[in-house]
């Protein structure tokens, strides 16, 4: 028996994550420098840790209800009407999940049947196209260029929406581009699905992570669009817990209840400990107005300001990204396809940074940085991509 020939078709056409690819590489490299992995370098502040680490000391160790606590959700709810002006029943409106990204996949495998198309912008997060094939559905990419500042264009939505259209996915602040979408752009967005039936699933996990005074628009508190949306989030980012796998959606009863129906069968909830720990980073008593939130945004607003102009600086023209943290410079005038630079820019100068492909087929000619690590490591990196890029300028010069 062939075991490879046992696989699902739709398992064996999605190919392995281009981001991994180069972060195992550089894990077993010495001296190498990753600006890869879009993790904050910060560590999730004591008192959260603490108030885990307490819960655990109780005995708190059990399965809590399939849609998180009713205290977890509360907090989600208030915090959501507070920052973003939206109004959620804890009750059956917000369910917590295994990070944002299993919310993803719930919501894709809630609303869409066999063949159902979802518009994802591209580039985009890497899961998003895989987890429509995964639930059944066709992904249809709908490209954002850089002449717009990688922003959904209503023109570009427009030419793709079919009668076989069921969603749209939203994902902004934007990974890889660090892309932001404004009132304005969303009212717009807005008009091109009024008249429509397709669900928007808006992932907003970078939502505390805008620049230069712009404030986050969720595209749930566009006038007429609630509804029709689930709105994706977690704490992975805002409040550097990745590793505590603790996100969370919220949308109408109906399809957030068909999520909790895949949740209950697949995951039952969220760990009871790293519930505790969120309900502490939207509670604790040292919150107010959000000071980490607000302190770890300067650094990156820092970091963000200083690689966007050596980039700029080298000649490789980056767009300056008013979300996330992660700026998408552009390398064509290397003569490299995304992959060659990565690959050569690694084995030359041990710099790990993502092919733009690894996010769309429209990500080539660019590469993803996170500047998510510390300034020592961006300046050291930068360095290094500085004499990469002056190596390859010198041998195009003897040619």
């Amino acid at each position: 028996m062939i075991m490879e020939d046992k696989i699902a078709d739709r398992v064996k056409c999605v190919p392995p994550s281009g981001i991994r690819k180069f972060f195992d590489i550089v894990s077993e490299m010495k001296d190498a420098i990753s600006l890869g992995v879009g993790e904050p370098d910060f560590v999730t502040p004591w008192h959260i840790r603490e108030a885990s680490i307490y819960s655990i000391e109780k005995g708190k160790t059990y399965y809590t209800s399939n849609w998180g606590t009713i205290e977890l959700r509360q907090a989600i709810a208030r915090y959501l009407k507070e920052r973003y002006g939206l109004e959620y029943s804890p009750k059956n409106e917000v369910v917590v999940t295994v990070g944002a990204s299993e919310a993803i996949d719930l919501a894709l495998r809630a609303i869409l049947n066999p063949g159902e198309e979802v518009l994802v912008p591209e580039p985009s997060y890497v899961s998003y196209m895989p987890c429509v094939t995964f639930a059944g559905g066709n992904a249809v990419n709908v490209v954002c260029e850089a002449k717009d500042e990688f922003r959904l264009k209503p023109e570009n939505l427009l030419s793709k929406i079919n009668p076989r259209t069921k969603a749209l996915i939203l994902p902004y602040p934007n990974n890889p581009t660090g892309a932001v979408m404004r009132k304005e752009d969303l009212l717009l967005i807005a008009e091109c699905i009024r008249d429509t039936e397709i669900i928007v699933i808006s992932d907003e996990i970078y939502s505390e992570l805008t620049y230069g005074g712009i404030p986050h628009v969720s595209f749930a508190s566009i006038p007429g669009m609630k509804e029709r949306t689930i709105v994706l989030n977690g704490f992975s980012k805002s409040f550097a817990m990745t590793g505590w796998r603790i996100g969370y959606a919220a949308g109408d009863p109906d399809l957030i209840g068909a999520m909790v129906k895949i949740h209950q069968y697949t995951m039952l909830c969220a760990p009871v400990m790293s519930q505790i720990a969120a309900l502490e980073a939207l509670t604790g008593g040292f919150n107010n107005d959000f000071e980490m939130v607000r302190g770890m945004a300067k650094q990156y607003d820092m970091r963000r300001r200083i690689v966007v102009k050596a980039f700029n600086d080298m000649g490789l023209d980056c767009f300056e990204p008013m979300g996330a943290f992660y700026v998408f410079p552009c390398i064509k005038s290397t003569g490299m396809t995304s992959e060659e630079f990565c690959e050569q820019l690694l084995l030359s100068e041990k710099v790990a940074v993502v092919p733009g492909t690894a996010f769309g087929n429209s990500g080539e000619g660019f590469v993803r940085c996170s500047y998510a690590y510390s300034i020592e490591s961006i300046n050291e990196a930068l360095k290094r991509i500085k004499a990469f890029i002056a190596k390859i300028t010198l041998a195009k010069s003897i040619l």
